[in-house]
C-alpha cells in the first residue's frame, strides 16, 4: 500500500471539558476515495475542520504529504494542496455560474486583487474556466445566476470551486445532502467522474451512495475511529453494525 497522502495521527480536539475527537488516526492513500461515516454527533464535521484548518487539533498530528500542517489556517492548507466544501451551499448567488467558478480560478492565481488589468483579458482564467464548466456539466448553466440553479447544480457549482484550485485531496461534506433519489444519483456519479485520479475524503450519510463509492470506509464513533476497511469489511464488522449501522449493513 502507498504511503497515506493524507493522515491524522493521535489527533484529539477538546472544546473546554467537551472532548469531540479522541485519538483518532486515519489514513487516507492517495488517490483512493474514502468515506468517513458515524451517527449524529460523532464528530464527523469536527474532523473535517481539522483536516481543513478550520479547528486546530488540541493534541495530534495531521500530516498532508508527510508535512504536519496542524493549526495552519484554511488559505495555507488550501495552497498545500487540500480543498474542502461545505454542508451548506458555500456559492455568490447574485452572480452568474462563469463568475462564481471565475472568482475561484482567480484565488488560485493570486489575481483576486488585480484591478488594473481587464478581466475579459486573462484568457488562462477563463480557459480554465470553460474546462471547469464541461467537468461538473454546467457548461449550458454559464450565464445563469448561481441562484437560478436547482439545488443538485448548485451543489455541483460548488464542487467546481472547490476543484479550481486543482487540489491533490478533496473533502466533501455531506454532498447529497437535502437531495432527491434522482439528484442523489446525479451527484454521486459527477464526483465519481471529477475524482478520478485524485484523492476524496467524504463524509456522507447516505450509506447506497458509500458503499457504492468509497474504496475504502471509516467508521467514527464518538470522535473515535473504531474501524476502516474495503465497504465488504465494513459490511461484515459486528463491532460496526452493533455502533452504527444495524439494518443499514444488510
Amino acid at each position: 500500500m502507498s504511503d497515506p497522502i493524507l493522515s491524522l495521527q493521535n489527533v484529539h480536539k477538546s472544546f473546554g471539558e467537551a472532548h469531540i475527537i479522541r485519538d483518532a488516526n486515519l489514513d487516507v492513500i492517495p488517490g483512493e476515495r474514502h468515506a468517513v461515516i458515524g451517527p449524529n454527533g460523532a464528530g464527523k464535521s469536527t474532523l473535517f475542520h481539522l483536516c481543513s484548518g478550520q479547528f486546530a487539533p488540541s493534541e495530534g498530528k495531521i500530516l498532508l504529504n508527510g508535512t504536519n500542517i496542524a493549526g495552519l489556517k484554511p488559505a495555507e492548507v488550501n495552497r498545500r494542496g487540500l480543498a474542502r466544501s461545505f454542508q451548506i451551499t458555500n456559492i455568490f448567488p447574485g452572480v452568474s455560474v462563469f463568475e462564481n467558478l471565475r472568482l475561484a480560478v482567480m484565488r488560485k492565481h493570486n489575481l483576486q486583487f488585480v484591478f488594473w488589468r481587464s478581466v475579459a483579458r486573462l484568457r488562462r482564467v477563463n480557459a480554465e474556466v470553460d474546462e471547469l464548466l464541461t467537468r461538473i456539466r454546467l457548461s449550458d448553466r454559464a450565464y445563469s445566476l448561481a441562484s437560478q440553479l436547482s439545488y443538485s447544480e448548485q451543489r455541483s457549482l460548488e464542487i467546481g470551486m472547490t476543484l479550481a484550485s486543482d487540489p491533490q485531496v478533496i473533502l466533501l461534506d455531506e454532498p447529497m445532502a437535502g437531495m432527491s433519489h434522482e439528484e442523489t444519483n446525479y451527484t454521486a456519479g459527477l464526483i465519481r467522474e471529477i475524482t478520478e485520479g485524485r484523492t476524496l475524503l467524504i463524509v456522507e450519510h447516505d450509506m447506497g451512495v458509500v458503499f457504492s463509492l468509497a474504496h475504502r470506509i471509516s467508521v467514527l464513533v464518538y470522535g473515535e475511529i473504531v474501524a476502516t476497511g474495503t465497504p465488504e469489511e465494513i459490511r461484515g464488522n459486528a463491532r460496526v453494525k452493533e455502533a452504527y449501522l444495524g439494518e443499514e449493513a444488510a
